[in-house]
């Protein structure tokens, strides 16, 4: 059966404000029957504010009276108005606001020292555009003349697994393979979150 969100704030609730057994709240909420008893006599979730699932849509006051006077009937969470959510399509990936100022840089980068990757697979390890990327590649972006190649991975476009797979595909077999520098400026000062990425090996 389908839990409520946050199912402990829901059982500290429903402790305090119906007549239901620790059973029946137990079984609403996914919890273990003790724990509704623990909870009731606060020894655990101490200080916690219970969260309302009438007012949330998760039951309905006509549903608590039912179980209520009955401790064999079982809650049944009430049907939601809300759509499902639905899984991401495929598409651009998401660049948090904070680092979309960043793009042009991580393009230009790529286009300098990974040629061979496709436009189609910048827009993926960017998410970006195609006439963002042959803009940046012709020098008529809008901010052509701010544009400094900086390695994507060191800003926080993309992941160095995700370069590294994409250059894998993009290079023939047996073709050799060249670490790419971490920036074009030797003395440029890098996040020390990992020191030096690793260089990249195709097995």
């Amino acid at each position: 059966m389908a839990q409520p969100l946050m199912p402990k704030a829901t059982a500290v609730w429903l402790v305090e404000n119906t007549a239901l057994t620790f059973r029946q709240i137990a079984e609403f909420c996914g919890l273990h029957e003790l724990e509704v008893k623990a909870i009731a006599d606060q020894e655990v979730a101490v200080g916690m504010v219970g969260m309302d699932p009438i007012a949330n849509g998760q039951l309905t006051q006509e549903e608590i009276d039912r179980c209520s006077g009955d401790p064999a009937a079982r809650l049944k969470m009430a049907k939601s108005d809300l759509p499902a959510p639905t899984s991401r399509q495929k598409g651009p990936r998401y660049t948090p606001v904070t680092k979309r100022g960043d793009k042009p840089d991580g393009i230009a980068w790529l286009l300098k020292h990974a040629p061979e990757l496709s436009d189609a697979a910048i827009s993926r390890l960017i998410g970006t555009t195609k006439p963002t990327i042959n803009a940046i590649r012709e020098k008529t972006h809008w901010n052509a003349t701010n544009i400094k190649t900086r390695n994507p991975v060191l800003l926080g476009l993309c992941t160095q697994n995700d370069l590294t797979e994409a250059l894998k595909k993009a290079r023939p077999a047996g073709a050799p393979v060249t670490p790419l520098p971490l920036a074009d400026d030797p003395t440029a000062e890098h996040r020390p979150v990992e020191d030096e990425l690793p260089a990249f090996t195709f097995n």
